[in-house]
């Protein structure tokens, strides 16, 4: 408040020193010199040394350098904003508008990229690992028009249901017109697997799923979409971003999260219950890819990767590749902590289009005191959403597809789970979706 008062006052100095006659300035750029000697070291920067005289007080010009800039502050006040609660933008001189409210994390009316909300520690879900936390009510409720976007029917938006008796099952429009490809991306009705007393199509092996009904529900799938006789290849799936490329039936399930193949007898898969399930189709040479994305596999370009491998291994040219990217949880329910963030915009210049708000944590808050909280007490930073398929998306235009040949489904398994499953939804207790893709023979 201190400086603010002194600064106005230097501004009332400045306009008394407009005010002056041009003379003044004349009067000091008059030359007499009395000999060509340069002046003494001592004497370079005094504005008197031109006549000779002794000198009066140094540097007289830096105050009508600085009333030249105090003229342009305020025909223009300089527009940088601060990471503070502002009922508007302030005054570049006074700050007569800042206002303490009883709770200050709420009371900003200004953008929200630069408000900060008090709330409690968040526990962070990585993945299908560790802790399960649900959104908050503010949350859902600032997000309530991506949720309702969410919730639209199946097959809209290039996408259609195939339906096999109670099994429900997503196909892409532009994959599904190829004749010699397999694919689908499997629901969650239809299957024999109980889960809190309703029968469901559970693909995975779980804890609380007997072996014989995954085999029944997995049976069932591969009938629905005509690949009875085919090899179900699956991976051990440990988000990352490895990428194996299949030439035989392989014996064991190899771990990594992406496979590619040429084989006809082959159904490459991937489970998911919120990640990204993601099906690549090469109809120049007949090549296909599918690929589990969370959001470790995401930071680590999986997708990227993946492409990479099929143009080494059989000649696939990124414009001539299909993609489809199935139901995962959205940008609306994927809560992330401020840590993931910072991975993110460290890693991707374009970072900040992924989430809604790109906060890392380390944040300043100059104005703590106005909380009534002591240094070093400040509230946990919220956490932040991000929209998983909205990345792999840009991921994908970076490596050279089209826009055209890329599909999104706009399915949320966390807003959808009448028809999808979700681990951060059903807290860890849920089934599998599989998404399947494979050449016919």
């Amino acid at each position: 408040m201190l400086y603010a008062e002194l600064l106005g006052d230097f501004f009332r100095l400045t306009g008394e020193l407009q005010r002056r006659s041009a003379a003044f300035l004349a009067h000091h750029f008059q030359v007499h010199p009395t000999h060509a000697a340069p002046p003494a070291r001592s004497e370079r920067f005094h504005p008197c040394f031109f006549r000779r005289e002794p000198p009066g007080i140094a540097l007289i010009f830096v105050p009508e350098l600085l009333a030249v800039i105090a003229l342009f502050l305020r025909v223009q006040p300089p527009q940088k904003r601060f990471p503070m609660p502002l009922d508007s933008l302030p005054d570049a001189v006074h700050f007569g508008n800042v206002h303490a409210h009883p709770n200050d994390q709420e009371a900003s009316t200004g953008p929200r990229s630069f408000r900060f909300h008090a709330m409690q520690p968040w526990p962070t879900c990585s993945d299908y690992t560790g802790s399960v936390g649900m959104p908050t009510n503010r949350i859902k409720t600032r997000r309530r028009a991506a949720r309702n976007a969410a919730t639209r029917a199946p097959a809209a938006g290039g996408w259609r249901e195939r339906k096999d008796g109670a099994l429900r099952i997503l196909e892409a429009s532009a994959l599904a017109r190829i004749p010699w490809l397999i694919h689908g991306f499997s629901t969650r009705p239809g299957g024999v697997s109980d889960l809190a007393g309703e029968k469901v199509l559970n693909l995975g092996f779980a804890r609380w799923d007997r072996k014989e009904n995954v085999l029944e529900n997995r049976r069932r799938f591969q009938s629905a979409i005509d690949a009875r006789d085919m090899m179900l290849c699956g991976l051990s799936q440990i988000h990352s971003d490895v990428v194996h490329v299949f030439e035989a039936r392989p014996a064991v399930p190899c771990r990594g999260d992406a496979s590619a193949t040429n084989r006809a007898d082959l159904l490459l898969a991937v489970q998911t219950a919120d990640c990204v399930p993601i099906l690549f189709v090469d109809s120049k040479n007949r090549t296909v890819a599918a690929v589990h994305a969370g959001w470790r596999g995401t930071l680590g370009r999986i997708v990227t990767k993946t492409i990479g491998k099929m143009q080494m291994q059989f000649g696939t040219k990124p414009a001539d590749l299909l993609a489809a990217i199935g139901p995962s949880i959205g940008g609306c329910c994927y809560e992330v902590g401020t840590e993931v963030a910072a991975e993110f915009r460290s890693q991707f210049p374009n970072a900040s289009e992924w989430f809604d708000e790109l906060r890392t944590g380390d944040e300043p808050n100059p104005l703590q005191w106005l909380n009534m909280s002591p240094p070093g007490h400040q509230p946990a930073p919220k956490n932040v959403l991000l929209d998983l398929r909205k990345a792999n998306r840009a991921q994908l235009l970076e490596a050279g597809l089209l826009p055209q040949n890329i599909s999104v489904s706009d399915l949320c398994t966390a807003c959808r789970r009448d028809l999808l499953f979700s681990y951060r939804k059903d807290a860890g207790t849920t089934g599998r979706l599989m998404s399947v893709i494979g050449l016919r023979a």
